[in-house]
């Protein structure tokens, strides 16, 4: 919803500005279309050659998600933290009894309680690569904290593909626009003979190309790469705190200790209660 108002307010407050000032768009939409298909024509095409397709495609969702917002909403923090204490739970009292769970989690009762979760390949790879080590004996904590640390930064890295991709598209912009202008220019001074009424009107719609390249660049690509990449790196707090969780099980703590302090590792927007997790957690045991 904020994309959108940003949008409108930008867009109103330009124009409106310009049509007060005086300003006629007859220009402006005469020339907006041919000098739109050279430089969007450009910017996607550059966009193309300096990105493989899977950041093609992740940057579709990216603009996607610019506008919906982060994936995960309270309720999923809340649900990643009962996820975990009963996981937490069953390894502290039997560790053969998580077995079944982490290797054939689609069909395990614990998980399918959370089916987001579930479809989340991330979060499930951190969970049960990271549970499975720990059977293992693999239990030296600052080991197991610098892989899961080299993990969420990897992780990081990807999610933000998209946002680096929409910000180098922003920042050739500008320059896209010049090169626009100047194909404008070269037609105008093929038309010199021209009356100066027609001139004027000809380097006016040249000047367009400058415009709306500086103008997509920091009214509308720029920000929305900004956008992406808030959105990104709050989501990746929901993955961080599954981090937060199973290092605090390495050093002992008891389970309801390591479920706080990855609670309050949660943005402050989305971050449940204590009392909503006591709540909730003594929901599971009753449903037990």
């Amino acid at each position: 919803m904020n994309a959108i108002l940003g949008l409108v307010v930008t867009m109103c407050m330009v124009f409106g500005g310009y049509i007060l000032a005086g300003g006629k768009m007859g220009i402006i939409t005469h020339s907006l279309p041919f000098e739109m298909m050279m430089i969007g024509g450009a910017a996607t095409g550059a966009f193309l050659a300096s990105n493989d397709l899977a950041t093609i495609k992740h940057t579709g969702g990216d603009i996607v998600a610019a506008f919906r917002g982060p994936r995960w909403k309270k309720k999923d923090y809340q649900d990643l933290l009962c996820l975990m204490h009963e996981l937490l739970h069953i390894l502290r009292q039997n560790p053969v009894d998580i077995e079944e769970h982490i290797e054939n989690p689609e069909e395990s009762e614990i998980f399918n309680r959370y089916p987001k979760i579930l479809k989340d390949h991330s979060a499930m790879e951190m969970i049960c690569d990271t549970i499975r080590s720990m059977i293992m004996n693999f239990d030296n904590v600052h080991q197991v904290e610098e892989l899961l640390e080299k993990q969420l930064e990897i992780l990081h890295e990807d999610k933000l593909h998209g946002a680096h991709a929409l910000t180098n598209v922003a920042d050739a912009l500008p320059a896209l626009g010049i090169v626009a202008a100047v194909l404008g220019v070269i037609k105008t001074m093929a038309s010199i003979d021209k009356p100066p009424e027609i001139l004027g009107a000809m380097i006016g719609g040249a000047l367009v190309g400058t415009f709306l390249g500086v103008f997509l660049a920091y009214g509308v690509v720029g920000p929305f790469a900004n956008k992406v990449k808030l959105v990104r790196s709050e989501e990746h707090n929901f993955y961080a705190m599954i981090g937060e969780v199973l290092v605090s099980n390495l050093h002992r703590n008891p389970v309801n200790i390591c479920v706080e302090v990855a609670r309050r590792h949660a943005p402050a927007r989305v971050r449940p209660s204590f009392d909503e997790i006591e709540e909730a957690i003594r929901e599971l045991k009753r449903a037990a």
